[in-house]
């Protein structure tokens, strides 16, 4: 069976169409480039991980796995965070669906769930992540927070919704007010697409 490599995914809208919370230059770095070199960084250590193993020697497994590690993760997440945003004319202003009514079980209410969230994203140290993660087990919603692509992420939740807030993703638009690009990530999240993976991934 023929192993392939990862690729960089197409976006589903237009590079201006998430503006004004995020502007054409801003998405085509973000995208393009940021997102691009996570995805060669990753294949480079697929294709000489392949080498080592064809050839039958060593290279450095430890710093190899937390390179890779750290690579996939930036492109997975990535790839949630591209797929869960809209224009903001097709965006609805809160969650729908069976998922809407899961988070006012949870949390009580979707105001009480956003504010959470957005103090979740708000608080990470450095560069990382705020993601809306669900246990099969035990029937909930979770918010983590993850540092870097592959810190504190808990294993075998699945990713609902997925909040980039490393500098990259909005320097350029809102300098260091990280505050000011969350609050303009509401408006354009697509609670539809959300709602229907959300239903797709319960056992």
């Amino acid at each position: 069976m023929a192993k392939g490599l990862y690729k960089l995914p197409d976006l589903k809208y237009g590079y201006s169409d998430l503006e004004p919370y995020i502007s054409e230059e801003q998405l085509r770095i973000h995208h393009d480039k940021h997102h691009q070199a996570y995805v060669t960084n990753a294949n480079s250590l697929i294709e000489m991980m392949d080498k080592a193993r064809k050839e039958g020697t060593d290279f450095d497994y430890k710093a190899s796995a937390k390179a890779l590690t750290f690579n996939l993760g930036g492109h997975v997440l990535h790839d949630y965070f591209w797929w869960e945003m809209t224009p903001e004319s097709n965006a609805s202003k809160e969650a729908v669906g069976e998922l809407s009514e899961m988070i006012k079980d949870n949390f009580g209410s979707f105001e009480r769930f956003k504010k959470e969230f957005t103090q979740v994203a708000s608080s990470v140290e450095g560069s990382g992540w705020a993601a809306l993660t669900f246990c099969n087990d035990t029937k909930r919603l979770m918010i983590m927070q993850i540092e870097k692509h592959n810190v504190n992420i808990v294993p075998d939740y699945p990713i609902l919704m997925a909040l980039d807030v490393w500098e990259h993703a909005y320097y350029i638009d809102y300098k260091n007010d990280r505050g000011k690009f969350i609050g303009g990530f509401w408006n354009i999240i697509n609670w539809e697409e959300i709602d229907k993976y959300f239903k797709k991934i319960q056992k």
